[in-house]
């Protein structure tokens, strides 16, 4: 009786069906990208330089312990509050700001829409925000807070910018950069709301053991 050959598996096309796996896994897989904040790092001042006093009041201080727990001015808060509590205490308006270009003395806010208390913040030029946070704080928390901030001074020129010019900050100033940032009009604007709600965040040093 002749002897039966076992059927050979033809193997040719693997490397084909192997690399077009290949092509597929890269074109469906997604890729974790990292979140950050874009930020522009102020200038190193002059050695002659004398910082200003500034009034505790004039500070809205934001501490973010090991656990990612949110304190505001010493007091607990939940982190969906923590956009209205800063826009209460920028938009304040309680006091004199500071002297502007083309001023020598600094003016009330005539354009806030805050509660004027004695005991906030005097004018959103004067107002700061500090945040620090633990070294154990995860860094998700702490975007999230300056997203939160962010969001606060995004809403408040939004509304100065609708109330002025008939259309949101954001919607302005895309009309500026439409213009390749030439139109001398658009820029003067979208300055003068910078101006009047200008972003002042400081990041102090993380607190906890290196």
């Amino acid at each position: 009786m002749a002897r039966r050959e076992n059927p050979e598996i033809n193997a040719g096309s693997m490397a084909d069906i192997a690399f077009l796996l290949l092509i597929f896994f890269l074109v469906t897989t997604t890729m974790d990208v990292d979140s950050g904040i874009s930020k522009k790092l102020a200038e190193k001042p002059p050695k002659d330089y004398v910082p200003p006093k500034i009034k505790m009041k004039n500070i809205f201080e934001i501490s973010i312990n090991r656990n990612n727990q949110l304190f505001v001015d010493g007091e607990v808060m939940e982190l969906k509050d923590l956009k209205e509590a800063a826009i209460k205490f920028i938009d304040n308006g309680g006091g004199i700001g500071n002297p502007v270009e083309g001023e020598k003395e600094g003016k009330s806010c005539d354009y806030c829409g805050g509660e004027r208390d004695e005991n906030s913040s005097d004018h959103p030029n004067k107002a700061i925000i500090s945040v620090e946070s633990d070294r154990a704080t995860e860094y998700g928390t702490y975007v999230t807070v300056q997203d939160e901030l962010l969001s606060a001074y995004t809403e408040l020129r939004n509304r100065l910018s609708q109330k002025r010019y008939g259309m949101s900050f954001n919607e302005l100033e895309q009309l500026f950069i439409d213009s390749g940032r030439k139109d001398e009009e658009l820029r003067k604007k979208v300055e003068d709301v910078k101006t009047s709600y200008p972003q002042i965040i400081t990041d102090l040093d993380p607190t906890g053991a290196n």
